[in-house]
């Protein structure tokens, strides 16, 4: 099962670590162009295989629905992102901002899921229910995941890209501390009934793993990146670290609890070793709108 989960993350990881060189280098005039649509059939994936998980429940909402809430989402996310590609800047003065488009698709995404509703009525009976599911998949897939946008356009090319890189490096190395920890040294169960396999030892070995690996993109990768001297203070990269392994430990364990409450494993089984989409991506979706905020705080160098 090991050599299986390595080969399908190398798969994975190739191809994805050269868009965004591809990114980096060639997409200075819109930063997260190359990316942007790979992000978008990520999400989609991702709201597939929740619906999936929900397919023999009567709570299961209209599919059509929370894909066009997903997507436009995304759609609202692209257009500051991809408007200087018109030759003119994205206007500092927009009073939507640039945030303020996925937050006005996600309220568009609230009347679509009434209308697949009111589309299909027949009797009283899980309306409710149908609607919250839709929207809440929109939240947890489509708001969520647009914060990697907003991390990627983060302040220029240059710094948009460390940002970006320093989450995904933060949350995948603790979560490779977790897993290796866990494995060498794990007795006692972190939460057995939601992921039996985590255990206090693999998170206490994956927070440590966080943090280091936070210190050392501050220390070296981030000043190659921006061009800028490291700040050589390690108080801030060292709590970025400790929020972004936390926040990723609570995404995975949210997913966890998602998968037993749908009596499944795997939100998926086409990655063998790694499950599907939401299983890789779990620990992503919370910890890139508290990665959006640390770097809007100022919390690590810019």
């Amino acid at each position: 099962m090991l050599h299986k989960r390595i080969l399908v993350a190398i798969a994975i990881l190739v191809p994805i670590v050269g868009l965004i060189y591809a990114d980096y280098s060639m997409s200075a005039a819109a930063p997260g162009a190359w990316l942007y649509p790979l992000g978008l059939v990520i999400a989609l994936v991702g709201a597939n295989e929740l619906l999936t998980l929900l397919n023999n429940r009567a709570e299961r909402p209209e599919p059509w629905s929370v894909y066009a809430g997903v997507a436009l989402v995304w759609i609202g996310a692209g257009i500051p992102l991809f408007w200087p590609l018109s030759g003119q800047p994205y206007p500092p003065d927009c009073p939507l901002g640039e945030l303020g488009w996925p937050l006005g698709a996600a309220a568009v995404a609230v009347p679509l899921a009434f209308i697949a509703e009111m589309r299909k009525y027949e009797q009283p009976g899980g309306v409710i229910v149908r609607i919250a599911v839709c929207l809440f998949v929109v939240a947890y897939i489509g708001v969520q995941s647009i914060f990697l946008i907003a991390l990627r356009t983060f302040d220029g090319n240059q710094t948009g890209m460390a940002a970006l890189v320093s989450l995904i490096l933060v949350v995948k190395m603790s979560d490779t501390g977790a897993y290796t920890f866990g494995r060498l040294f794990g007795k006692r169960k972190l939460a057995p009934k939601l992921s039996p396999g985590k255990t206090i030892a693999g998170a206490i070995g994956g927070l440590a793993t966080g943090c280091a690996a936070s210190c050392v993109f501050f220390q070296w990768i981030a000043p190659a990146m921006t061009g800028d001297a490291g700040s050589g203070a390690v108080w801030g990269p060292l709590l970025y670290g400790a929020i972004l392994t936390i926040a990723g430990m609570i995404g995975d364990l949210s997913e966890s609890l998602i998968k037993r409450d749908m009596e499944q494993k795997d939100s998926s089984t086409w990655m063998p070793g790694l499950g599907g989409v939401l299983d890789v991506i779990d620990s992503l979706l919370v910890a890139a709108p508290i990665a959006y905020l640390c770097w809007a705080a100022e919390l690590v160098p810019g």
